[in-house]
């Protein structure tokens, strides 16, 4: 399954333009959230082929939310890629505890996340 639609969950709008530019620039539409509430808003109006999740959120965390999402039984079923500042191995570890399918560290670089949805795909 080719991934096309992402949704990409970041605090920082720096975060989100660079990473909706890098993924329209590679084919895919791209929604955003800026928080936990955002979203779950955003999926239930469009279920993404993938989801790139901050860690470090207002309120719950990218940890939380992905636990969340991947918990849902509408939702367990979309690959979630974290996206953080967060680099020990234990995140990591963390994260993919949660659910998370894979784990990039920013600053991202563009060559990696791609070769890393590929993979998804």
């Amino acid at each position: 399954m080719a991934i096309q639609k992402v949704l990409v969950v970041d605090d920082s709008k720096t975060e989100l333009m660079y990473l909706t530019d890098v993924l329209k620039k590679n084919g895919m539409s791209v929604r955003t959230a800026e928080n936990a509430d955002d979203a779950f808003k955003r999926l239930a109006e469009e279920k993404p082929d993938l989801i790139l999740m901050d860690v470090v959120m207002p309120g719950q965390n990218g940890f939380q939310l992905t636990r969340a999402i991947s918990r849902d039984p509408a939702y367990a079923d979309i690959p979630i890629i974290m996206c953080t500042s967060k680099n020990q191995e234990t995140d990591r570890v963390w994260g993919i505890r949660q659910g998370a399918k894979d784990y990039v560290t920013k600053p991202v670089d563009a060559g990696e996340l791609m070769t890393k949805i590929k993979a998804l795909g």
